[in-house]
């Protein structure tokens, strides 16, 4: 409905509210944030923990090795 009707005109009429309320000096400072955050956001997604399920049954095979 409202995202895949969006073209343009919607775009510069939100872009121009986003200026009025926050100002053109903190437009990239807000910018570079959500980036910094998106781009933290994707590096956790990509670090995979090691589960302790994973953890004792490799201590367990440790052990019955040795």
């Amino acid at each position: 409905m409202f995202p895949m009707n969006m073209g343009i005109p919607e775009l510069l009429v939100i872009l121009a509210i986003c200026v009025l309320v926050f100002g053109a000096k903190r437009l990239p400072e807000i910018g570079s944030g959500l980036a910094r955050g998106i781009k933290s956001f994707k590096k956790g997604m990509s670090d995979e923990p090691e589960l302790p399920e994973k953890k004792e049954a490799s201590a367990a095979g440790e052990g019955e090795k040795g």
